[in-house]
């Protein structure tokens, strides 16, 4: 049996003692959701080092950082990979692990996604940033940046160096070093964040980047350094947190400064089952922060919940972790352990929507009905009011 154990914001699978499965002949390559967006895509992978800044985990004498763009393409060149060589095979192995199969079922490397690989960029758009999940590789949100970029955005996706293998230019893979001051490690994101920021400029593909309109949305962690960015940084317009705890321990802990104080521009908290921020004593998901953040925020603001879904249903998880157990003739209850029982095609494009939404509004000053309330089209999401 698989089951999904959540410390604080990081989400980490493990599997149980029953949890079995033979290895296919071949390892297994994921087929990405397909971007619902009218634009083709391109992506490019860029090394960053910020002189100015030691590794605080003491990986190298300054700080390095890989980040990847999204952005409208010409359709023109190879699809790009989903993940490099060395760093993909070490992160597709811990969801083969935690799945019950051997390792090296699941090719990472060998998946393609549908941008082409430094394909030349098409017209000037806004600005989306991502951060994962703490623990997470930037890769595990491909699916929402994809579907972002071929909607007009180009996307930033952010590895925090020292949580997750992070491969850099030839080869080389920093070692992992599973940091457990949160207070710290949230510090040290929100640094990478502003540090990526005051770099966009410079950016290949930065002629493609309107830089008066920049979002940025998180998984996990990642929606922790959102709104933590937010608040000591006004490049940053609008803001969401999938499913982020905003404190430096849960359900107990320090709250963040951004769920004590709120933000004074637009954010979206969009949780699993259970967490929202309405206080519900003996809920097991009650979370203060999100019920500070919502009393203490300042402008425009929304709570959505799914239900139905777990805290990994907000990565590639979603997509990825059926189509596995499908190839593998893994039990309906390892899916459910890990992302609940929510229809995970659904779930895909409900997240993929309301993202799209929200950032069309907010950044592209469109007004959007899909969030002043329920959608028949949407059934997986629900208002919390």
């Amino acid at each position: 049996m698989l089951r999904l154990i959540t410390v604080g914001p990081v989400a980490t699978a493990v599997a149980g003692p029953a949890a079995a499965a033979a290895a296919a002949p071949t390892a297994y390559r994921l087929d990405l959701p397909e971007p619902t967006g009218p634009h083709p895509i391109g992506t490019v992978e860029v090394h960053l080092v910020d002189r100015g800044r030691p590794d605080p985990w003491g990986l190298g004498d300054v700080r390095e950082l890989m980040v990847s763009i999204w952005y409208p393409a010409s359709p023109v060149g190879p699809r790009a990979r989903y993940a490099p060589p060395r760093a993909g095979a070490a992160l597709a192995d811990e969801v083969a692990t935690a799945l019950g199969l051997p390792a090296g079922s699941i090719d990472y490397p060998g998946t393609v996604t549908h941008a082409r690989a430094g394909a030349p960029a098409v017209g000037r758009h806004p600005v989306i940033l991502y951060s994962p999940g703490g623990g997470t590789s930037r890769i595990l949100g491909t699916n929402h940046v994809e579907d972002l970029a071929s909607r007009g955005y180009v996307v930033v996706t952010i590895d925090h160096t020292g949580e997750a293998p992070v491969e850099f230019p030839g080869g080389r893979v920093t070692p992992v070093q599973r940091p457990t001051d949160y207070r710290q490690v949230i510090g040290v994101r929100v640094d990478d964040t502003r540090f990526v920021l005051g770099r966009l400029s410079r950016l290949p593909q930065a002629r493609a980047m309107d830089l008066r309109r920049i979002g940025m949305f998180g998984y996990s962690a990642g929606g922790f350094t959102a709104a933590e960015t937010m608040l000591v940084d006004r490049r940053i317009d609008a803001g969401v947190n999938l499913d982020g705890t905003m404190q430096y321990d849960f359900p107990v802990g320090e709250l963040g400064d951004s769920a004590r104080l709120g933000l004074n521009r637009p954010f979206v908290l969009f949780g699993a089952a259970g967490h929202d921020h309405r206080p519900e004593p003996g809920n097991p998901l009650n979370d203060p922060s999100w019920t500070s953040f919502w009393e203490h925020q300042r402008a425009w603001k929304l709570d959505l919940s799914i239900p139905d879904g777990t805290h990994g249903a907000f990565a590639d998880y979603q997509f990825s972790v059926p189509a596995i157990a499908a190839a593998f003739d893994l039990p309906p209850a390892t899916v459910a352990e890990v992302l609940g029982t929510v229809d995970p095609a659904g779930s895909v494009r409900a997240q993929r929507a309301y993202l799209g939404a929200f950032f069309d509004q907010f950044l592209r000053g469109r007004p959007q009905p899909l969030l002043r309330g329920p959608s028949p089209r949407h059934p997986e999401v629900v208002f919390t009011r």
